[in-house]
């Protein structure tokens, strides 16, 4: 059994992050986000940074510390919004953008990780998302060619996992970040809970541990409600 427990994420990461690397970061808004390891991209002060994200968190959440540290130079995401800084910096040119339907984002990273190469799609034919793009007819119907998409490194953020890398996620949580611990040439992940190694059951694991290198303690694991809407209860 290897042992894959790292003490922290600095340690984790300090011999992975140099500038101009291509990284990989789980989460959706508010939900997933790996924290204790974005952070640590932080305090590393790389540069030139591309990143492949859904949309790069929130305002004062997630990604958007890399973009306020202006360590970022590209994104590839779905969703700008509910990010006013990831917004102001493309539309003053500050950040380029490469933006992808959101089920063609989920499915490049997934090949990425599948080792396919290319794929065809429906998805953005005759749209501004088919831009200098080869399609194909298939059966009549025309479909734009999507490259694959894979990572320096993926930063990936668990519920569970045991020494060996087994991953469990949690509801929501589970989002990109199966995908990505796939798509990786070192795959990092923080945890909520560690367990010990055979106490996962094999039918639950959502990531095996082959696909995962290196595993940290989560310091932050903050539960944000992305919009709290209430209503005054109705009487019986």
């Amino acid at each position: 059994m290897r042992n894959k427990v790292m003490d922290s994420a600095d340690n984790a990461l300090s011999d992975l992050l140099k500038d101009g690397i291509t990284l990989m970061s789980g989460g959706f808004g508010l939900c997933g986000n790996p924290e204790t390891l974005i952070e640590a991209v932080r305090a590393s002060q790389v540069k030139s940074l591309t990143v492949i994200s859904n949309n790069a968190g929130a305002d004062n959440f997630g990604l958007w510390a890399l973009l306020e540290n202006k360590q970022v130079k590209k994104m590839i995401s779905s969703y700008v919004g509910e990010n006013k800084l990831f917004e102001q910096l493309y539309l003053s040119g500050a950040l380029e953008l490469e933006l992808n339907p959101q089920g063609t984002l989920a499915e490049r990273i997934r090949a990425g990780g599948a080792g396919i190469p290319a794929f065809y799609t429906r998805t953005g034919v005759g749209t501004v998302a088919a831009e200098g793009k080869p399609t194909e007819v298939f059966d009549g119907i025309e479909y734009v060619r999507e490259r694959w998409l894979r990572a320096d490194v993926a930063l990936v953020k668990a519920w569970r996992a045991d020494p060996e890398g087994n991953l469990v996620f949690r509801k929501t949580a589970r989002n990109f970040n199966p995908i990505m611990a796939t798509a990786g040439k070192v795959t990092v992940v923080e945890v909520e809970e560690l367990v010990e190694a055979g106490s996962l059951d094999p039918d639950f694991i959502h990531v095996p541990g082959i696909h995962v290198d290196r595993i940290v303690m989560a310091t932050i694991n903050e539960k944000r409600i992305e919009r709290l809407t209430e209503r005054t209860r109705e009487s019986a």
